[in-house]
């Protein structure tokens, strides 16, 4: 026990810049400045129709905040929408523009398209929007719980099967919850990425150094790592005692001395940076994603 406490003392929330896991410049798809002087030319926005409980006010200042502070997106306390959180990363990275344009179209019209993907929200999901409660922050970002809630509603995997429509609560149940392969297809389908994936929902990926592998990927593209969170991020998943993944996190930078490996990695709207031995590293990753737009690795 006192070794495990030794390995697990350092965990800290940081909002420094580091050496981030990002794309050129040059391949993204929009720029952050593009999309601020889109979202600051909308001074207000008429209340919808569509989405009853989604108060304009609050939907607004909500895209303002993600559009001028692009790692702020919060999946909510206690929610399964972690895997939509890392995508929020990924779309909000390469193109903020066409992620605030979307949003304004959903608000407006209760249906739009993003990079060919036409998003049609249930009814159940348009009332339930606005009225999360109890999730932290998420409480009153009311463009954020449309966003998660549409994109668990239009993305389905195995774990939907049992479960695919959604009823109130089921943000916190499998209906919002992220497979490894349901993950890597909505990266490629919301951001045309390239995704080179290595583990699955089971089985640890047969690497010789999952740290060599991924400090030799982090300045090639974006990783983002599916771990088994039951101790580094404690949530409800302590539940469960199998040592299954359940949880996505967006690498940003990693390094190793004197025997011990530090991560820094975004999740729930902030960095964390921790320490753990080489070992632990390889215990509670499950999968990996390496998100490029380069042809080659």
């Amino acid at each position: 026990m006192r070794k495990r406490i030794l390995f697990f003392s350092l965990i800290i929330f940081c909002h420094l810049e580091s050496r981030s896991s990002v794309l050129p410049d040059s391949i993204l798809t929009s720029t952050q400045q593009q999309a601020i002087a889109f979202i600051d030319s909308i001074k207000e926005i008429e209340p919808s129709g569509y989405w009853p409980h989604v108060k304009s006010t609050l939907f607004l200042q909500n895209l303002r905040i993600n559009i001028h502070s692009p790692l702020s997106f919060y999946p909510g306390r206690g929610t399964n929408f972690c895997s939509y959180g890392a995508l929020s990363y990924l779309v909000i990275k390469d193109d903020p523009l066409g992620y605030a344009k979307f949003m304004v179209d959903l608000y407006r019209n209760g249906h739009a398209v993003y990079n060919k993907n036409d998003f049609e929200p249930s009814a159940s999901v348009m009332s339930a929007a606005g009225t999360l409660k109890f999730k932290g922050v998420l409480d009153i970002r009311h463009a954020e719980q449309m966003w998660f809630l549409v994109l668990a509603d239009h993305f389905k995997g195995y774990l939907n099967i049992l479960n695919p429509n959604y009823d109130p609560g089921d943000e916190d149940r499998f209906w919002a919850a992220t497979n490894f392969a349901k993950f890597n297809r909505m990266a490629r389908k919301m951001c045309r990425y390239k995704t080179d994936a290595v583990g699955s929902d089971l089985i640890h990926p047969w690497l010789k150094s999952t740290f060599q592998y991924l400090h030799e990927r982090l300045d090639k593209g974006i990783l983002v790592l599916y771990i088994n969170n039951r101790v580094i991020h404690k949530k409800n998943h302590d539940k469960v005692k199998l040592s299954i993944p359940t949880h996505f996190v967006v690498l940003e930078n990693i390094s190793e001395q004197d025997g011990l490996i530090t991560l820094t990695y975004w999740d729930y709207g902030g960095k964390t940076l921790i320490q753990i031995p080489p070992k632990v590293l390889k215990k509670i990753v499950y999968g990996i994603s390496f998100c490029s737009k380069n042809k080659k690795a």
